[in-house]
This record gives structure tokens, sequence and C-alpha cells, in this order.
């Protein structure tokens, strides 16, 4: 099924697109902001919603309000949080008894953990990060991830071992140490875009369909636990 656009305010103020991606047996929703430098129409947002939606978890994607303006210096947090709080709300009435998730990809994952841990985004039960930015490239660390601990929801971590912006021996102590609410998967060779080198014998589409089949069996547990 086609994508149906969607509008969304924010605030009052600004409005923004989103694209709900839904099949008729969806058993969850996913609401998914996207990367620092791509909107919501690119094309690993779209695989990755059509990939949900095709498995049973039924998309909501947005633009935060600078890509919707065509602007490439990515919002402050006080407004990307607003978008993300905008649209759960707006995910909240569109998912009817649909069990909703929020999460996205890279700093779309980063701003709506900030967010929940701020205060808590209404009815969603767990959060899913594509590439959480543990930090910038070439500069590793671990502040970005002290508000982590005031997230009381579960959280899904997929990440390529090959992640610059997240070295795996750093990520997988500060996942540990969300205890049992936090599990992390891990896509061997992968980078910060899930693309694999040709000499491993894969192909970026296969690790697109392992960590959708991870997402999908993870989301569908808490769904209704």
């Amino acid at each position: 099924m086609p994508a149906k656009l969607i509008s969304i305010r924010i605030d009052g103020t600004a409005e923004v697109s989103a694209l709900l991606d839904k099949t008729r047996d969806a058993k969850a929703l996913l609401v998914l902001a996207h990367g620092a430098g791509a909107g919501m129409t690119h094309k690993h947002m779209a695989a990755t919603a059509e990939g949900l939606a095709t498995r049973g978890v039924a998309v909501l994607r947005f633009n935060f309000p600078y890509m919707e303006k065509g602007s490439k210096r990515p919002d402050s947090p006080a407004i990307a949080h607003g978008a993300i709080r905008a649209t759960v709300a707006k995910a909240r009435k569109l998912a009817g008894a649909l069990p909703l998730f929020a999460g996205g990809r890279s700093f779309g994952g980063r701003m709506t953990s900030q967010t929940q841990a701020d205060e808590p985004l209404p009815d969603v039960r767990g959060l899913v990060f594509f590439a959480w930015p543990l930090h910038p490239s070439g500069k590793p660390g671990t502040d970005r991830a002290e508000h982590l601990s005031k997230v009381t929801l579960p959280m899904l971590f997929l990440q390529g071992t090959a992640d610059t912006l997240a070295e795996t021996q750093l990520l997988k102590p500060v996942v540990a140490s969300l205890g049992k609410r936090a599990k992390l998967h891990l896509a061997e060779h992968a980078d910060h875009s899930f693309h694999v080198p040709a000499r491993t014998g894969r192909k970026d589409p296969d690790v697109l369909d392992e960590i959708l089949d991870v997402a999908r069996d993870w989301m569908l547990m808490h769904a209704y636990a």
C-alpha cells in the first residue's frame, strides 16, 4: 500500500509533513524520526518504513521543522522535542488500539530518547533506535548517553559494529548499565548507514532484513507484555 501523506501541527506555530506506512494486518505502530542529513523520504527511511510495514508494524515517519523548510541546520533540541511530541500525539489518534512505539535513525533516535527522558511520551511502550549516535565521528565519548538513565521504558539499540559514531567498546557498557530494559543488537561489519563492504559476503539488504526482523520481534514482544 502507498504511504499516506499526513500534516502535523506543532504547538500551533509550525506544520510538518508525515507519511504513514500501514497494512491492514498491522499489530503495532512506530513513530520514526529521521537523521540529521536526510528527511523522511530518504531511501533508508523509506526502506525501513516499508520493510516494517510488510512485517506487521505500521510506521509514521515525519520531517523535523528544519527539514520541512529545506534547511541543512538541524533544529534545536527544544524544537525537535516538540516535533516528536506532536507526532506521537498524532500517532496516538491514528493507532487506535495498536500498541505505540517511538524512535528514530541517528539524530532522530537521540532526540527521541532525550524527549522521553525529559518527560515520558504518553502511551509509548518502548523506544527503537537505528544507529543511535553515541558520539561524533572521531571523538569517542559517552556524554551523550547520560540522559538514558532517566528513560524507564524498554529500549532497543540496533547498531553496526563498524559505526564510527558509536564505537562498540563504548556502546556495550552504556547499554549494559541500563539493565534489563535495554537490548543491543549488533550487525557485523555494518557502518552508521548499515552499509557492509562487499568483502564480507553480505549485502546491505541482508543487513536491513536482519535489523528489521529484530525490531519487529522486539516490538511485538513488548506490545502485549
